[in-house]
């Protein structure tokens, strides 16, 4: 019988520390990201695990001035992209900002009107858009951006995306799924309100406190494989080995 159980006590601690090193990559939240605007260096105020497609949105709302700056993420081979619906819900009708990576240069930042399922076009969307930019780290796009939306806003309609390639540097279309069909939602801009202070073309933007970084989970590591290292030991001198 002691024999039998050796393989698995053995298997114990190793999946334990497997467990423990692939968790954090899996369950990764935004609230784990350290995300900047690329304008100002500020922390965002806001963030949001978006409920489809893995993306997730970092956000600050400046109510003094009707503005939101945004930085979307999302992994992708092609494009992604971020848009505020202005009259409906969905895709159609939706100003967009959007992140594209040709197949050679760097990753370029553009807008587009959606006015249809079928047609999308390159150009100045229905609200101001400035600091727009775009780029690539780890394998995640992110585009950064901010928007003037309507004063005294309260909610916005918001759509994502993610395309898996482009054509030179125009989006191909995107798969057909469930999460690229149901990538929308209200964002809420109550809870995201700010003002801005004296100063030099301060946004007035607090910073917020340093996002975890993976190098603060080690001890936690640590602590779970040395227990699970004694644990195994332990019933090892039991069983008599």
């Amino acid at each position: 019988m002691a024999s039998l159980s050796l393989p698995l006590l053995l298997a114990v601690p190793f999946a334990l520390v497997l467990m423990v090193a692939v968790t954090p990559a899996e369950s990764l939240t935004c609230a784990s990201q350290k995300v900047t605007e690329s304008a100002t260096g500020r922390a965002y105020t806001e963030c949001a695990d978006l409920p489809a497609l893995g993306a997730y949105l970092h956000y600050t709302y400046n109510a003094t001035n009707s503005s939101l700056s945004v930085a979307y993420l999302a992994a992708s081979t092609g494009w992604i992209s971020w848009a505020i619906n202005p009259t409906l819900t969905g895709m159609v009708g939706a100003q967009a900002l959007m992140a594209l990576k040709p197949a050679s240069g760097p990753i370029v930042a553009k807008t587009y009107n959606i006015s249809s399922y079928h047609s999308i076009v390159e150009g100045k969307l229905s609200f101001d858009v400035w600091d727009l930019k775009a780029d690539e780290s780890n394998g995640t796009m992110r585009l950064f951006g901010s928007v003037k939306v309507p004063k005294g806003a309260t909610s916005l309609n918001q759509v994502w995306q993610v395309g898996s390639s482009v054509n030179g540097t125009q989006p191909r279309i995107h798969a057909m799924t469930p999460d690229n069909k149901n990538s929308k939602s209200t964002l809420d801009l109550t809870d995201s309100t700010t003002a801005p202070t004296s100063g030099g073309g301060s946004t007035g933007v607090p910073e917020a406190a340093p996002a975890p970084t993976p190098t603060s989970e080690a001890p936690r590591i640590l602590k779970v494989i040395s227990g699970a290292l004694l644990s195994s030991l332990s019933l090892w001198c039991g069983l008599g080995f």
